[in-house]
């Protein structure tokens, strides 16, 4: 009978240095742990520790957590850690109200145990999990509303398991949707339709927006642990891949899933267990942290975290899967195109680097170090007065917005690949940061620093004159503030306050003045929100 054990993601506990060559004699002893705690620690892992530390605690955006690291301190030091945060961009977890002492104790004698790996989950266990909910043939045939359908906003809800549909013209929450536990991104399909989620627990849905209200016509698990989604977006000469398939970027088991884009019906599973690029070591858990639609040929572009591998996999023929591997750099996480759609931008965040993929040339086109830990979310482009179309990025690490030339074969080749001014936010720990082409100005958050003020807070850059400092404005006196978003007109931009009882602000982006504040029962920890206009066309 095979053992069911479910390890799963999102913390970031950026610990202890590393004490090389630690004897056994000079490690703590490991702390005992009854069946019924180390379940409850096991989720609590998942829930907020996972996505940086991993599953099997080997380490990426945040430090390994592996027992010869972790008990070189105490229970009450780690646990002290945990509950206060770093300053390498993990927030308090105790201070901010997340963890109890106690579950701040508990997680930190979790972590002096050895790491149990999840079980394997293969094509049997994925379809098991499958539901068709309405078939595409039962599906309406036009539009059962007169919302503007692309200027829909949903809404991530992460601990309620749910999204939210918001009509972007009217301000009203619509309607919430059941998605997986804490869904990390959100993608639309090439025509607008359909709204695809994919949780940290690996469950994907398809919601149709055409319904009143919008509902989820299939789900799917494709795993224990996920983090990416996106669909067919290629035209080709007769469109005929457009809202055909789509694919899961999973954490663990460490693969992709390709899935029917109509009914999430899985059909192929591609392991990414292998060797890092740059020492030859075997790796057991290479997590797809990134997916994007190639604009330029039937492929998806992929990165894999831990090997520093992005993967160019070409959909047009499932059954001859032709997939291009590009070495660039560890760890690889977020990212997003540049304004031209030709250059795949990604953080190597632990590496202070990030990585330029040509996707029509399929080669990679740079690497470039910007500052500690950069966390691009989809990034930022604009032209930037002086140096020309860039590319922006936040980081984690210290109050920095990197700007890097894109334009390599245009008037400011000469600033290629290269980080042409630097930016200081109010603070460190940005997750997001966000313009648009009718824009003048650059919103940045700074979700995970450690002063209240500034995590509550957002900086906006003056885009045409960026030698000033920013206009820091604080927008709530709970939670912390996260993830822009612009309407389809790019006159609007919406930010999240994250909070048991969230909220959406607002704001005319020409003034800067606060436009409305959506309030509802509902917005339980809203985070991302995406816009149907701009997450279909790339517009970032």
């Amino acid at each position: 009978m095979k053992k069911k054990f479910y390890l799963l993601p999102a913390l970031t506990i950026a610990l202890m240095a590393n004490v090389a060559g630690a004897t056994a004699a000079e490690l703590q002893p490991v702390p005992p742990l009854t069946k019924e705690e180390f379940a409850t620690a096991t989720k609590v892992y998942f829930d907020r520790c996972g996505g940086c530390h991993g599953t099997l605690r080997k380490g990426a955006t945040g430090k390994a957590l592996t027992p010869d690291k972790t008990r070189t301190k105490t229970v009450e030091k780690l646990a002290e850690i945990i509950h206060i945060g770093t300053e390498g961009g993990m927030p308090g977890w105790g201070t901010t109200g997340v963890l109890t002492k106690d579950e701040s104790t508990l997680l930190a004698k979790f972590i002096q145990n050895e790491p149990v790996a999840p079980p394997e989950f293969d094509m049997k266990d994925i379809r098991a999990t499958w539901k068709l909910h309405v078939k595409p043939a039962d599906r309406p045939k036009a539009p059962m509303h007169k919302r503007n359908i692309e200027n829909l906003f949903a809404v991530i809800l992460r601990d309620a398991g749910k999204i939210g549909i918001i009509d972007g013209d009217t301000k009203e929450v619509w309607t919430t949707v059941d998605s997986g536990f804490a869904v990390h991104t959100l993608r639309y399909s090439f025509s607008g339709r359909y709204l695809y989620t994919i949780g940290r627990d690996a469950k994907a849905t398809i919601v149709d927006l055409w319904m009143d209200p919008p509902q989820t016509v299939a789900e799917v698990k494709t795993g224990i642990e996920a983090r990416s989604i996106d669909s067919s977006k290629y035209k080709g000469p007769k469109g005929d891949f457009l809202d055909k398939l789509a694919v899961v970027g999973n954490y663990w088991p460490p693969s992709y899933v390709i899935l029917d884009g109509q009914t999430l019906e899985p059909m192929k599973i591609v392991g990414t267990r292998g060797y890092t690029y740059d020492t030859n070591e075997f790796h057991q858990e290479p997590r797809v942290a990134s997916i994007v639609a190639s604009h330029y040929d039937p492929e998806w572009v992929l990165t894999v975290k831990e090997t520093g591998q992005v993967l160019l996999v070409d959909y047009s023929d499932l059954k001859n899967l032709k997939v291009t591997t590009i070495e660039s750099e560890r760890f690889l996480h977020d990212g997003g195109w540049d304004s031209s759609k030709r250059y795949f931008l990604v953080a190597a965040n632990m590496r202070d680097k990030i990585v330029a993929v040509d996707t029509k040339t399929k080669k990679l086109a740079a690497i470039v170090e910007t500052g500690i830990k950069p966390h691009p979310g989809r990034g930022a482009n604009f032209v930037d007065p002086k140096f020309g179309p860039v590319y922006a990025s936040t980081h984690l690490g210290e109050p920095l917005v990197a700007l890097i030339g894109t334009d390599p074969e245009g008037k400011f080749k000469a600033n290629a690949w290269k980080v042409v001014r630097k930016l200081r936010p109010a603070g460190e720990g940005g997750l997001f940061l966000k313009t648009h082409p009718k824009s003048n100005h650059l919103w940045v958050d700074h979700t995970l620093a450690k002063n209240e003020d500034i995590y509550r807070s957002v900086s906006v850059f003056d885009l045409k004159n960026l030698d000033a400092p920013p206009k820091v404005m604080k927008l709530s006196d709970k939670g912390r503030v996260v993830h822009m978003e612009y309407n389809k007109a790019g006159d609007e931009l919406w930010v999240s306050v994250w909070d048991r009882k969230g909220e959406i602000i607002v704001f005319d982006d020409k003034t800067l003045k606060e436009k409305a504040r959506i309030t509802d029962a509902r917005l339980v920890t809203p985070t991302g929100k995406f816009n149907v206009y701009n997450t279909r066309y790339d517009i970032y």
